[in-house]
């Protein structure tokens, strides 16, 4: 196919609010380079990577919730996901799903054509183990929020489903993390999982994964959201944040807490999970200081993991997750490209369940 020069790209400027992203209908389209492959961007989802790196909200120096708003004190020096600079201009955008157009050297030919859905962890190609040596599709280089993307060969997945692209652009980030939490806590049909935000697209497809697991699932959800987050199977939807946790739970034995909310009720959760139980986290989108009694930690036996670079076998299972049926998407808007900003307001507003998509 004959390709063109120039593409409409939304791309972020720097650090800030919404106006940093600029809309750009002439942004070179990217060539791919040896062992490269580029796509035409069919979908792409949106996460709070997107919105934390934008603002900085991952610098040391925040200590607010994430939001969509310039924030005071940001530092420069430690602004992204692995706490150092990014360069601008940026395209931002993890979760692109779309085909194959070009291919650089040192790839088949015969990949092109393909669909594929993005694994957006860039790794050392000689080790790629090496949780130090990694960045991230849409931060360290040039994401999904245009028509065209580029990307090393191994990280675009070959996925065959009947999903539409704006479905299959829902998985990438928010179930390889959640799916990487459940692996680093060893969640088996043994545990009872409580998942605060069940609404949000991590929350849901903890949701979603543990049951797979077939562990038993309790979600936490605002109750306007409660019949949405149903859908998604857990065995027990409670309020977002009861105010007498232990009471609301009733005989239930909280084994694991996978957590991406934090802030002030964390201490709360904490205090729920039962001796020799664990606690892993990737994320705190209602603020990233919490208050940890020690006692808690050490007297219970409790395990805390940290969970953000996944390993290199959790997108492939991911795949074979959607191939097989075992996990479905939860689409909750589709937006044009050009209204990056206005999906990233909903995003940020999180009235929504599931995951917000836009489409070039």
């Amino acid at each position: 196919m004959t390709l063109p020069k120039t593409m409409r790209a939304m791309v972020t400027m720097g650090h800030g609010d919404l106006s940093m992203i600029e809309q750009r209908d002439d942004w070179p389209v990217p060539a791919p380079a040896a062992d490269e492959v580029l796509i035409k961007v069919g979908a792409c989802g949106l996460n709070n990577t997107d919105v934390n790196t934008r603002i900085g909200w991952y610098s040391k120096a925040v200590t607010q919730a994430t939001s969509g708003e310039t924030l005071e004190s940001p530092d420069d020096e430690d602004p992204s996901w692995g706490g150092a600079p990014i360069g601008f201009p940026r395209i931002q955008g993890a979760d692109a799903c779309g085909v194959i157009v070009a291919v650089g050297d040192g790839v088949d030919s015969t990949r092109i054509g393909e669909r594929v859905i993005t694994d957006n962890w860039l790794r050392d190609p000689d080790d790629l183990s090496d949780i130090n040596k990694t960045g991230y599709f849409g931060s360290e280089r040039d994401g999904g929020f245009a028509e065209y993307t580029t990307m090393p060969s191994r990280n675009a997945l070959a996925v065959k489903s009947d999903l539409s692209d704006a479905e299959l652009a829902t998985f990438s980030c928010s179930y390889s993390t959640a799916e990487g939490m459940l692996t680093r806590a060893n969640v088996t049909d043994k545990d009872t999982v409580l998942v605060p935000g069940a609404s949000g697209g991590v929350g849901g497809a903890l949701v979603q994964l543990a049951k797979r697991r077939s562990a038993r699932v309790i979600a936490l959800a605002s109750e306007a959201k409660h019949d949405e987050v149903a859908a998604l199977g857990p065995d027990l939807i409670l309020p977002r944040a009861p105010v007498n946790l232990r009471k609301a739970l009733g005989d239930e034995k909280i084994t694991v807490v996978a957590d991406v909310v934090g802030g002030p009720y964390w201490p709360t959760l904490i205090d729920v999970i039962e001796r020799g139980g664990r606690y892993t986290c990737s994320g705190a989108i209602a603020g990233p200081m919490v208050e940890l009694d020690l006692r808690t930690l050490y007297l219970r036996d409790l395990t805390f993991t940290g969970s953000t670079v996944i390993t290199p076998e959790v997108m492939p299972n991911l795949i074979s997750y959607i191939e097989s049926g075992a996990i479905k998407p939860a689409l909750a808007a589709t937006y044009p490209l050009d209204q990056l900003s206005e999906a990233q307001t909903a995003f940020v507003d999180k009235k929504h369940t599931g995951n917000i998509v836009v489409t070039p």
